[in-house]
């Protein structure tokens, strides 16, 4: 055997480890899927349209072909037919679907879309030849604004279809009518959730080889989701599941922009097999901002029904969600994510909820880190705080009287969700003291009464999500054609390491870690012995990938009933060798003792070896040591937390300044807090963004202003605070390990809490909404637009 140690000390579930797979991530000493280099690689680059709807003519690639290294040029009339994604969530019975060509063939939807592809043996030569290429296009009326889009009379993205309305879904839950007609006032707000493009550090890239004499193609991709890409894969280009290969390697970052089937994917495998020669993509930063699905861009009309006393009874949602020119992977259910959650912590008697999906000739949308909570998160805390505000009351103390408390759980709220646990009032109460509540508060009111140039605001955002997706009888339900269960394996190797196989699929969150962590506890090996497998579908084959913080919630639970089984079965192996009943055999961390007798023990390391031998093992028992597991979760599991921001506002230039944000979080049993800390401040910077600096804009012909890093402002470290972070734990009940999700919770919580906190610091100069981003320009317009008695 190859050296191994027993467990000595405490467990290592809570234990705040340094992530194992740093070292060789920070040092770049890993296997991006661009430093891969294969032998006789053709590069293949796309030749994208430059405006945003547009029929195609004719194409001219004489000149293309014909150029050095060039090796083929394709344009849509070579693939008709090819898809280059597909949508796998019909929401509706009668929504609208498009068909994603691979490349297009006869009209452009979006500026960005593919017309011709070039491959060359190098990607220098590939780029070049796309200037020769001569397409003549005759320009079609773009739609930009999903309102005008559905107007009679616009232009249509898919002529076929006759509309540009993708579907309407609605959940009417309880009798919003009559609780709207008994409420004492209807507090009415519309939100723009604008546009917003994930920016993971990794740009997309691929590798598709053909392996040799075999007809199998194997595909490297810097995917979310390599089992989920591998059956898609096959779905549109008819090769057999069982000759495609997805690896992801290490991967840089995701957000949902990797959980995707895109048609660079498509390509790539359909040209590697047609060509038998390797072929490789990575898109520029252009591309990436072009042509990697956007988030978010909704329109929010939202009402709230109250009384006097501050008591909320119903609310009224109509979204406008923007799918963009195509429909990709989840583009239609994305919005609908966050469907059940727009009453958030607070208990109401009705929910009005109807989503209006739109086509425009933009780029398609899809699911962005939160996917539709976020979205939810926003309306619901910025109509709490626009309600408490007309009734007059204190922000938080509106939020109090309406909240589900802690003794009220389990709960099924409106839209028939069954929280499990949740103790509102104690993150509530930590994140106070932390935040200085009181104090802030006194000194808003100061310097309000000073009349000072710079006002302060304070921003409340006590939220919960919905984590673990999901039962797979429910995503049916949803019409989801996926299952939500996970996968893992874990085998004791004859060197008594471990082999831990798991289906989730990392791109940053530290699985290696965490998951080394689980199965130590129950398993008894040190983390050290323990190696995580993951995002090769041909040493993983099983599994549903990673997104929606879904990782840890439901593959956590496979990990754990994985090593259980293993643990049971080396429980016969010792007890048939130490020649006592299995009933006698006591196990801790990794030995099996017989009870009242811990000298005649044996370890789990020892008996892997005994199993791969095979020369004293219990009659008929199969001579592997490992233990396998499919999890469907139970439930979706639901952290919560509250988020306290003190905004600066200059009122006479509208520079905004994050002074304070304080962030109290509850995802339940923490398995490494220094994992969930990194976790949060990554949320907690997207979601910020989104409040301060980030959206993609379009001019009314549709093309994007903002192509380019110079241009759509991504904030860095300097750009925010040192934030001040705490957790509170209330473990679910739902799932074995007691652990709810919190990769998404920053991103989900901090966008209201700032623009809550921008907006309360000149409410008394009649704002009572700021355009996000809230940059200095939008809020200056905000307090000119109140200053002049207009709408914020």
């Amino acid at each position: 055997m190859t050296e191994t140690t027993m467990r000595t000390d405490g467990p290592a579930i809570g234990r705040a480890d340094r992530r194992k797979e740093d070292t060789r991530l920070l040092t770049g000493r890993t296997n991006w899927t661009d430093n891969i280099q294969l032998p006789g690689t053709l590069h293949m680059a796309t030749l994208r349209a430059p405006m945003a709807h547009a029929k195609i003519l004719g194409i001219d690639t004489t000149a293309a072909r014909a150029a050095e290294g060039v090796v083929a040029v394709f344009t849509g009339q070579d693939f008709p037919e090819l898809a280059g994604s597909t949508c796998v969530w019909p929401v509706t019975d009668d929504i609208k679907m498009s068909h994603y060509p691979a490349i297009c063939v006869d009209e452009v939807k979006y500026g960005g879309d593919v017309v011709a592809v070039v491959l060359a043996t190098e990607q220098y030569l590939a780029t070049d030849a796309l200037d020769l290429i001569d397409v003549d296009y005759e320009p079609l009326p773009a739609v930009v604004d999903m309102e005008e889009a559905l107007k009679p009379g616009a232009p249509l993205v898919h002529a076929d279809m006759g509309t540009n309305e993708c579907y309407v879904a609605k959940m009417p839950c309880g009798d919003y009518e009559a609780v709207r007609a008994k409420a004492d006032r209807v507090v009415k707000r519309r939100f723009i959730n604008q546009r917003l493009i994930p920016n993971p550090m990794e740009p997309r890239s691929v590798v598709a080889a053909p392996m040799g004499m075999s007809d199998e193609i194997t595909l490297w991709s810097a995917t979310q989701i390599p089992h989920v890409l591998r059956v898609l894969l096959a779905l549109l280009t008819g090769i057999p599941e069982n000759n495609l290969r997805v690896v992801a390697p290490d991967v840089g970052g995701g957000f949902g922009a990797k959980l995707q089937i895109y048609r660079e994917d498509v390509l790539a495998v359909v040209l590697a097999k047609k060509l038998q020669r390797p072929v490789k993509w990575t898109e520029t930063r252009t591309e990436h901002m072009l042509a990697t699905h956007h988030g978010r861009d909704q329109i929010q009309d939202i009402e709230l029904a109250v009384t006097n006393d501050g008591r909320i009874l119903g609310m009224k949602v109509d979204l406008l969600a923007d799918m963009g020119a195509y429909l990709q992977i989840i583009t239609p259910g994305t919005p609908l994510l966050g469907m059940f959650m727009y009453s958030g912590i607070y208990k109401m008697e009705a929910l009005d909820f109807t989503c209006t999906g739109v086509y425009t000739t933009k780029t398609p949308t899809d699911a962005y880190r939160g996917a539709g909570r976020p979205e939810a998160t926003y309306a619901i805390e910025r109509i709490v705080e626009e309600a408490a505000a007309e009734l007059g009351m204190e922000a938080m103390e509106f939020r109090k009287k309406n909240w589900i408390t802690h003794e009220e759980f389990p709960y099924t709220q409106i839209a028939g969700l069954t929280y499990d646990t949740g103790n509102y009032e104690a993150a509530t109460a930590r994140a106070m003291e932390l935040f200085g509540y009181d104090e802030l508060r006194a000194e808003q009111a100061r310097r309000r009464e000073a009349g000072d140039p710079v006002q302060l605001g304070i921003g409340i955002s006590t939220f919960t999500e919905m984590c673990g997706l999901a039962p797979s009888r429910t995503l049916g339900a949803l019409k989801y054609v996926a299952g939500g269960w996970e996968h893992c394996t874990i085998r004791a190797l004859p060197t008594g390491k471990i082999e831990l196989i798991t289906g989730t699929s990392p791109h940053g969150q530290g699985h290696e870690t965490a998951w080394s962590q689980i199965a130590s506890d129950i398993i008894g090996v040190p983390v050290e012995d323990i190696e995580v497998v993951h995002g090769d579908t041909g040493r993983a084959p099983y599994g549903m990938d990673t997104y929606g913080s879904r990782s840890l919630a439901v593959g956590g639970q496979a990990i754990k009933a994985a090593g259980e089984r293993l643990v049971e079965k080396a429980k016969l192996i010792a007890a048939h060798q130490l020649e006592v009943s299995p009933d006698d055999i006591e196990f801790d961390k990794g030995t099996y003792a017989v009870k009242g007798d811990p000298e005649k023990s044996t370890t789990i390391q020892a008996i892997a070896f005994e199993a791969f031998t095979a020369h004293n093992l219990p009659d008929g028992m199969e001579p592997t040591l490992s233990g396998e597991s499919t999890v469907d979760p139970m439930d979706f599991s639901y952290p919560h937390g509250t988020h306290l921001a003190a905004m600066e506002v200059d009122t006479e230039t509208g520079q905004v300044t994050l002074r304070k944000y304080v962030a109290v979080d509850d995802c339940g049993v923490q398995i490494n807090p220094m994992i969930v800390e990194g976790q949060v401040h990554g949320g907690l910077a997207q979601g910020i963004a989104q409040a301060l600096y980030e959206g993609a804009l379009y001019d009314a012909e549709g093309n994007l202003l903002t192509g380019n890093m110079g241009d759509y402002l991504l904030p860095s470290a300097a750009d925010l605070p040192s934030f001040d972070t705490d957790r509170t734990v209330t473990p679910s009940t739902t799932h074995p390990l007691g652990t709810k999700g919190i990769g998404e919770a920053g991103a989900i919580a901090s966008t209201p809490a700032i623009i809550n906190g921008i907006v309360d610091a000149v409410r008394h100069l009649g704002v009572n909404d700021v355009f996000m981003p809230a940059s200095p320009q939008n809020v200056w317009r905000a307090l000119q637009a109140a200053k002049n008695g207009g709408a914020a």
